[in-house]
């Protein structure tokens, strides 16, 4: 059986509430990941080894989590062992915060440490109000104003008959009830999906994935996002971390959905877990396509082969 994670608890804490969901009907949506405050060390480590030294060409690091209405980033630091000719904190097209660096020199290894404090606050995840009421019902039209805005998040991409029926079926099944498809799409995902751990490799097709019934938590994502796009709805795609409290924790970069709703603004889908995100979801980075949510972009120039090692660790601070 594999296990899905919906409430967290943790012991060491008094809680005053637990996870509840009152109601979805009518696009009224309340519900609570309520716990203390908490404070949360990250530490990512990336290392490039080269079979040869090779000259850097610029990159983009991607390893800083947004702010968020829930979490705040108390403080942040990033280290390289090649130190940069330059590097920039900037923002791109998308609002995520990238770190953009150039070199000189050649280098037969790079490694990229990456560390962030974080408070993260009590949550309210679902405390919004479907507006307008047409967008109650799958399928809707996004206001006027905002359509220019999403429409890149609404390209899709063709998916088979069969993939495109089994979203009509969650869908039929919900009286197509925005919320409760949401919702059900992403149980049913983990449900009837198998979840692999593949480190590396952009995500699978979605046809691919559909087929196989397995994919990792970037290909299980990419293909809700597919799907979602082809009913209509303003969908992307999102990297950063999970943090859950467990005996022998193993992290990994995680990947999940978020979907545009008016009312509600962007709110998250994780079909790895089958659950609606909460306050342990820490984004990175969020975009209309995969590509440009990886932790680095950038070239090499040089006749070499890379090898890619990674480690995070995340902890509770008390």
């Amino acid at each position: 059986m594999k296990p899905s994670f919906g409430l967290l608890t943790y012991p060491r804490y008094n809680y005053n509430s637990c996870f509840t969901i009152a109601s979805i009907n009518k696009g009224v949506c309340l519900a609570l990941y309520k716990t203390p405050w908490m404070h949360i060390k990250i530490s990512h480590d990336t290392t490039y080894s080269f079979t040869k030294a090779v000259f850097l060409e610029p990159h983009y690091l991607r390893f800083k989590p947004k702010a968020m209405p829930f979490l705040e980033v108390k403080s942040y630091n990033l280290q390289l062992s090649v130190t940069p000719s330059g590097i920039s904190e900037q923002l791109d097209a998308e609002g995520n915060v990238v770190h953009f660096c150039w070199f000189d020199g050649m280098h037969d290894s790079i490694i990229i440490k990456s560390e962030a404090i974080l408070d993260i606050a009590p949550f309210l995840a679902f405390n919004f109000l479907v507006h307008p009421t047409s967008c109650n019902l799958i399928p809707f039209q996004y206001p006027e104003q905002q359509r220019p805005m999403l429409s890149l998040y609404m390209e899709a991409t063709p998916i088979s008959n069969a993939l495109f029926e089994y979203g009509q079926r969650i869908l039929k099944s919900v009286q197509s009830n925005t919320i409760s498809f949401l919702l059900q799409l992403t149980k049913q995902i983990h449900i009837d999906f198998s979840l692999e751990i593949r480190e590396v490799g952009i995500p699978f097709h979605a046809n691919d994935t559909f087929q196989g019934k397995t994919g990792s938590c970037r290909d299980l994502s990419w293909m809700q996002i597919q799907l979602l796009r082809n009913l209509g709805l303003a969908a992307r795609f999102v990297s950063g971390y999970y943090y859950i409290e467990i005996e022998f924790p193993h992290y990994e970069l995680h990947a999940w959905v978020e979907v545009f709703i008016p009312g509600a603004g962007w709110i998250g889908f994780d079909p790895s877990n089958g659950i609606a995100t909460a306050n342990m979801h820490i984004p990175v980075c969020s975009s209309v396509h995969y590509e440009n949510t990886m932790p680095v972009s950038g070239s090499i120039r040089g006749d070499a082969h890379a090898t890619l090692s990674t480690n995070l660790h995340m902890e509770m601070m008390y």
